[in-house]
């Protein structure tokens, strides 16, 4: 199934999402790392990295609700892309919920709270990001109809038509 909404060719959810995941997965880092070394400026760059984490999160979110709302219904590919995205509203929910525990005080000591939440949004976005893979690798979505080893790119306008097999 071909994606709805495209940036130059390609699908924006697959191109927008990684910023997020790899955001929010380095804020945990990052907040693990001042808790072993008591560097404040490492609980800063967490901090904003959640926050830009949140934000892009919030933008990568809208072309995957066009695809998946163009997927058809009654198939594995909706039910999955439907785990997919609510666990990614989780997802945003739980550092969102990490980011209030730490808004006033950004260079100090997390709490437990914010710790445990972060480190709940880390776990669960590594489940919700294999989900995004068995949607695009297992299960064809996002990819182009014409897809093949010899393809053109994608901002070409000539025809993507099928060589056959490569040897």
């Amino acid at each position: 199934m071909e994606s709805k909404a495209k940036l130059l060719g390609h699908p924006a959810h697959q191109i927008l999402v990684v910023f997020p995941l790899g955001l929010l997965f380095t804020s945990f880092i990052f907040m693990l790392v001042y808790l072993f070394n008591d560097n404040p400026t490492m609980s800063v760059v967490s901090y904003w990295m959640t926050v830009s984490g949140i934000i892009g999160g919030f933008v990568a979110a809208v072309p995957g609700v066009i695809d998946w709302a163009a997927i058809p219904s009654n198939t594995r590919a909706r039910r999955v892309g439907a785990i997919h995205g609510i666990g990614n509203v989780v997802v945003l929910a739980l550092f969102i919920l990490s980011w209030l525990f730490r808004r006033n005080e950004p260079d100090y000591m997390p709490s437990a709270a914010a710790v445990v939440v972060s480190l709940l949004g880390f776990l669960l976005s590594g489940v919700t990001g294999w989900l995004g893979g068995e949607l695009v690798d297992r299960l064809g979505v996002g990819v182009d109809h014409q897809a093949h080893l010899n393809a053109p790119n994608s901002l070409s306008v000539r025809s993507t038509v099928n060589p056959g097999p490569i040897r």
